[in-house]
């Protein structure tokens, strides 16, 4: 497996279409989509087709990877840093399996991308965004070490912004 980051309970790495399973799974849990936008995958081909496409790891040199707990090889979710051409910005995005919430896993997951950015691929700057009411990610994004931006009204959703310093 071609891990890109390794933490002391994670490694991370890149999305493949045998993660199909895992990731349809991931986005049929209404609570992992709440604050998101996104829509459930139709099904596990379709799930697949998505990551037989993915292009951020061609195209840009990083992407979403996803997070295995080392302990027991399981896929708990993805995380990583995702270029927007429309934006001209690189983001840091996570999502977990709901069994995995508040065991630290998305900021160490987090971090770990945050640092490989800066350090690794040079980049200048990482944003984070979250809708407002979505506590739990801003958490995450305060304790990587982001600082408040600004909020954003988009789509009649109140978004807010952090950036690396």
């Amino acid at each position: 497996m071609n891990r890109i980051i390794e933490t002391e309970r994670l490694y991370l790495r890149t999305l493949n279409v045998n993660d199909a399973k895992s990731f349809y799974l991931l986005n049929l849990d209404k609570a992992v989509l709440k604050y998101t936008g996104d829509k459930p995958f139709d099904s596990i081909e379709s799930a697949k087709n998505f990551l037989e496409n993915y292009d951020q790891y061609h195209k840009y040199g990083c992407g979403r990877w996803a997070v295995i707990n080392k302990e027991n090889e399981e896929f708990i979710g993805w995380c990583g840093i995702k270029f927007t051409a429309t934006k001209n910005e690189y983001d840091i995005g996570f999502r977990f399996f709901k069994k995995h919430w508040n065991k630290g896993y998305a900021t160490e997951a987090a971090k770990s991308c945050i640092e490989y950015g800066i350090n690794t691929l040079k980049l200048k700057e990482i944003v984070g965004r979250a809708l407002k009411e979505n506590l739990a990610s801003i958490k995450v994004l305060k304790k990587i070490g982001l600082i408040y931006y600004q909020e954003l009204d988009f789509e009649r959703n109140n978004w807010v912004i952090y950036k690396t310093k």
